[in-house]
């Protein structure tokens, strides 16, 4: 099963939920160079199966989108992952307790545009770091990037419009579209992208180029890699809709919330 990015046709201040979604213009990733990278899997038939992406924050905790988990689900987390066809030696899979899995309060999966669609997983062990796994920087508290900002999203998600999943890890150059250009009237609108969202990509590479909950790498001023943002919605009229870029839950909106639920958990 494919990680469900969440296709939005905005009617107003309506958003009708599409059951699929697709990746477009994606390349093949150097192996293990996104290694905050994972894959949050769930159990069905005995066998575990892939439906989003995540980054580690933390040796034991994996931030994902909150539409991303169901209370009637059991979950693992594949770190150290490059090529879900093979078996490379670098993985590693990590239970995640249903107590441990902590949704956004303000999540409402009738209301995607209302945002808050983040949840963090607490894994049952802490991941071995390696060159391979690594935990992700997240970017200053209330960060806003600049229209333009070089960012990448990653993912295993298809390779093209009803295509193929690929094996390897996808990634996509998804630049930041600000704002106030993103909730023009003929962009998104007003109604359907909040201040705790990101806008990136466009109309050759916007649509879901990765899985849902997956990370929107940006390029830091110092030269390192932050995690800015959860993959959590496109626009149902198609992966290649112009001025309909990928929506994005903005972390650095919500640093206050990731430390309290780390804090006291």
């Amino acid at each position: 099963m494919l990680g469900l990015l969440l296709l939005l046709v905005a009617t107003g201040s309506q958003a009708t939920v599409l059951p699929e979604s697709r990746v477009v213009n994606g390349e093949d990733a150097a192996p293990y160079s996104w290694p905050w990278q994972i894959s949050l899997q769930y159990e069905r038939d005995g066998t575990f199966r892939h439906t989003c992406g995540g980054t580690l924050i933390a040796p034991n905790w994996v931030m994902t989108a909150a539409h991303c988990i169901s209370s009637t689900l059991t979950y693992e987390v594949v770190l150290g992952e490059h090529d879900m066809g093979a078996r490379e030696g670098p993985e590693q899979r990590i239970p995640v307790p249903p107590t441990h899995i902590f949704v956004h309060p303000k999540w409402r999966s009738y209301c995607v545009a209302c945002g808050n669609d983040i949840a963090l997983l607490k894994l049952q062990h802490p991941a071995v770091l390696s060159a391979e796994v690594q935990v992700g920087h997240l970017p200053p508290p209330g960060t806003v990037l600049p229209d333009g900002a070089t960012c990448y999203l990653s993912g295993w998600g298809r390779l093209s419009t009803g295509g193929p999943l690929p094996d390897r890890l996808q990634q996509a150059l998804m630049p930041v579209v600000s704002h106030e250009r993103c909730t023009q009237p003929d962009w998104w609108g007003a109604l359907a992208i909040r201040t705790t969202m990101i806008c990136a990509g466009g109309a050759d590479k916007a649509g879901c180029n990765g899985d849902s909950g997956g990370p929107l790498n940006c390029l830091a001023g110092d030269g390192r890699w932050e995690v800015h943002g959860v993959a959590s919605f496109v626009s149902g009229l198609g992966c290649n809709a112009p001025k309909k870029p990928t929506v994005f839950t903005r972390v650095s909106a919500f640093e206050d919330w990731i430390a309290q639920i780390m804090t006291q958990n």
